[in-house]
């Protein structure tokens, strides 16, 4: 059953721009299906992530996955991760489940909980696309509480956000 709708466009497009530096996946490759390590009733683990080339001023981080194709007006938010330390220029493969370095943080995914929500779309939909984005912060802290939803630390990030990296899988169910 598709659900017959048009593509979304690439959310990070429709944001003021900023610069990009690079972040890198030994488990998502840009635009190619995800594993099924990174599906929701598979293996549900978040992605190993690298990153390098942040501007000079970078303080904090904030790493996120958005599914602008979930059948909603807001799309899906599967990962919040706020206030990863400067320092900070990997997650292993399954980050999202081990303690966090410094006072990172997660914020509660549209699924209701703080973490990594594998890919999931309504079966016989469209394939999906995931964008992995390393955010690069202004401020050692983003300002915001594990009670934010992931509106209020995106609305946030526009106006602490330094640079951009983005990386995307696909999934299709």
């Amino acid at each position: 059953m598709s659900l017959d709708r048009p593509v979304a466009p690439n959310p990070y497009d429709l944001l003021p721009q900023v610069p990009s530096f690079t972040v890198t996946s030994a488990d998502v490759t840009d635009g190619a299906p995800l594993k099924d390590d990174q599906v929701a009733d598979a293996g549900n683990t978040s992605p190993q992530l690298s990153w390098s080339g942040a501007p000079e001023g970078t303080q904090s981080y904030v790493v996120t996955c958005f599914d602008p194709d979930a059948p909603t007006p807001s799309g899906f938010w599967h990962w919040v991760l706020v206030d990863l330390p400067a320092d900070v220029t990997s997650l292993d493969t399954g980050a999202a489940s081990a303690a966090l370095p410094g006072k990172a943080f997660h914020v509660r995914n549209d699924g209701g909980e703080q973490g990594f929500m594998g890919a999931a779309p309504p079966a016989g939909d469209m394939p999906h696309r995931y964008f992995f984005v390393v955010h690069a912060v202004s401020e050692p802290s983003l300002g915001v509480d594990d009670a934010a939803s992931p509106a209020v630390v995106s609305f946030n990030l526009a106006f602490k956000t330094l640079a951009r990296a983005v990386i995307h899988g696909t999934y299709q169910h």
